[in-house]
């Protein structure tokens, strides 16, 4: 496999494909990298991160054209935006491992004065990264802006954005999906990760989404469905058959199933592990069901 690093300006289908069983074998050591990164900060999000290792891995790997030699304004290459900024292990790891900084840079996660906070910034200029987030609801205004602006510059290229499912709690995410349509942006396509949870219990205690395709429909999106986004195959080809829906004049929503924590038993489909960094022996542990593929950082 040829991997997207500096080397090659331009990560493109001709140049980075992929198969299914080396697309799992990055997303497993993005899984070990962000365990480990939680673990040794004490602090972080590995529960989610978990959960997206594989989106991250197929979305940087394979889905999205995108260069590795940075630049803010993205002219000619597709962009991304985390909504869900607390998920920044997985974000880091896939940032790193396919190229945008070095790899050992992960071992600063969280420390003091690192480009690799908590949640992503961009006043320390890490590569990849264009705006801070974490404040949950505004990715999406951001990526639509994004979106807008391609059009205009008559940019053919792809917004991706991805947003978690407690999110969608937030009325600003409901006022961004009234905007797209209007605006005829059929060159974004957001991913919502779906896991049922968020971090004081799941979605349907805390406060219901109800039918999520008919309210995204509703709100004028093509609406398509991944029923199991930690399976690469199928993830691969749902990500694939989303970006052919674009172009039609109409904005793109993927609803992603996942598991929360995955890859990690002991973490799997529980909400106390949104926030929670695992110990020493749960580390042990994860690292025990979490095969090294590209070498620890």
């Amino acid at each position: 496999m040829t991997y997207c690093i500096p080397m090659f300006p331009m990560c493109q289908k001709n140049i980075n494909m992929a198969n299914i069983t080396e697309l799992e074998n990055i997303a497993q050591q993005v899984r070990r990298d962000i365990v480990r990164m939680v673990n040794q900060a004490n602090s972080g999000h590995p529960g989610g991160s978990l959960g997206c290792a594989d989106f991250l891995t197929a979305l940087y790997f394979e889905i999205m054209q995108h260069q590795t030699k940075f630049n803010m304004e993205g002219a000619g290459e597709d962009l991304f935006f985390l909504s869900n900024g607390h998920i920044s292990p997985v974000w880091y790891s896939v940032l790193a491992r396919s190229g945008y900084f070095p790899v050992s840079e992960l071992a600063t996660f969280r420390k003091l004065n690192t480009r690799l906070q908590g949640h992503p910034t961009t006043h320390e200029g890490l590569p990849g990264v264009r705006i801070a987030s974490g404040s949950l609801g505004q990715g999406l205004s951001v990526a639509i802006g994004a979106a807008l602006a391609k059009k205009m510059d008559g940019d053919n290229s792809t917004v991706y954005a991805l947003t978690g499912d407690g999110e969608l709690q937030e009325g600003q995410i409901w006022e961004a999906a009234m905007f797209a349509p209007h605006h005829k942006l059929d060159n974004l396509l957001v991913t919502v990760d779906w896991n049922g949870q968020q971090i004081d219990g799941s979605n349907d205690q805390v406060l219901t989404l109800g039918d999520l395709r008919g309210k995204w429909k509703a709100f004028g999106w093509d609406v398509l469905e991944i029923k199991d986004g930690n399976n690469m195959k199928q993830l691969v080809a749902g990500m694939r058959k989303a970006k052919n829906q674009l172009g039609k004049g109409k904005p793109v929503v993927v609803l992603m199933r996942t598991q929360m924590g995955a890859g990690v038993d002991f973490m799997m489909g529980s909400h106390k592990w949104h926030g929670i960094a695992p110990n020493a022996a749960q580390t042990a542990a994860a690292m025990t069901q979490l095969k090294e593929t590209l070498g620890d950082f």
